[in-house]
């Protein structure tokens, strides 16, 4: 029998995985052992630098700046993007290819972006490493609503017991974070910066005005207080279902509308995903969000250094 690790309220339990009982099925490229390497070539005024982001897509090497559109049906977008602002392209790499064994993972690290051009543009932004189902329509054009700039979830009718990936986090240990848009002042954001995977599973539906609502079928909601000792291979979490607010395992930040997220309505518009309540038990999804991310405050709050790599997502049936 194959056992896999079981993390609930930080206690190991086992989660058996054999035929007939359980089975575990690969997300499409959730292996990370294929990537797409672009070569950007950022603007003269900034330097001219040749810099490279990494998709998760078929083995490819791009040599030139055109915008970036899921490759090879692969359902994960990064947090890597080139922007063209006021005429100027730059880049932000905070998801790298590395290497592990005979393959890959995928490492998120959130840093401080910087865009310095004498008298015309003097930026510094804090940036999180994260890795998602969906796409980022690029170029990105401004800074404002950076939560609209990212498409979730991509399409999705199953009920998986639970999710399983390898990981390894490393934590700055400031007890603090910030918040830093480029825009103002460096603010101090109280609480410590924890890396955290969210999986959601929605049923959506569009009404005549293009407005996307949902409710959730599914939730898996999992943050990282300490560093890791290294690798945590088969790490699995459940996803629980239904209303689960009277739950044990219910943890605030897993309340409907925790946040704002955006998805491409039926006529390409990136509109909010508003969140309304709680589905019924047995419904089925028509979306399903999964997300990685190095920091989790949300856009542009987080400690610099902070660090997360992940392999091999599975759901778990």
């Amino acid at each position: 029998m194959n056992f896999k690790s079981v993390y609930v309220s930080g206690l190991l339990a086992v989660w058996p995985v054999m035929q007939g009982m359980a089975q575990s099925e690969l997300i499409k490229f959730g292996d990370f052992d294929q990537w797409i390497v672009r070569n950007i070539k950022e603007s003269g005024i900034i330097g001219g630098d040749t810099k490279q982001l990494y998709e998760i897509g078929p083995d490819a090497v791009w040599n030139e700046n055109k915008a970036y559109t899921n490759q090879g049906g692969s359902p994960w977008a990064t947090s890597n993007v080139m922007a063209k602002v006021c005429g100027i392209t730059k880049t932000n790499t905070s998801v790298y290819r590395e290497k592990r064994g005979d393959g890959y993972c995928a490492r998120l690290e959130t840093h401080v972006e910087k865009v310095k051009v004498m008298g015309i543009v003097n930026i510094e932004v804090l940036a999180a490493g994260s890795v998602f189902l969906g796409s980022v329509p690029e170029p990105i054009t401004n800074t404002s609503n950076p939560m609209s700039k990212l498409a979730v979830g991509i399409p999705f009718t199953k009920r998986p017991q639970a999710i399983s990936f390898d990981y390894k986090v490393k934590l700055s240990d400031e007890p603090d974070r910030i918040r830093q848009t480029g825009f103002s002042r460096v603010t101090k954001v109280q609480g410590k910066d924890m890396p955290d995977v969210v999986c959601l599973l929605q049923k959506r539906w569009e009404d005549k005005d293009g407005n996307i609502y949902s409710k959730r079928v599914g939730t898996m909601v999992q943050r990282y207080t300490e560093s890791s000792n290294g690798w945590v291979n088969d790490a699995t979490y459940p996803i629980l279902y239904g209303d689960i607010t009277k739950h044990p395992e219910y943890k605030p930040y897993m309340r409907i509308q925790v946040e704002e997220r955006y998805a491409l309505n039926s006529q390409g518009k990136s509109v909010p995903i508003q969140e309304v309540g709680w589905a019924a038990e047995g419904e089925l999804p028509t979306h399903i969000v999964l997300q990685f991310t190095s920091s989790h405050g949300g856009a542009y709050i987080g400690s610099p250094g902070n660090t997360m790599w992940i392999d091999n997502v599975e759901l778990i049936y």
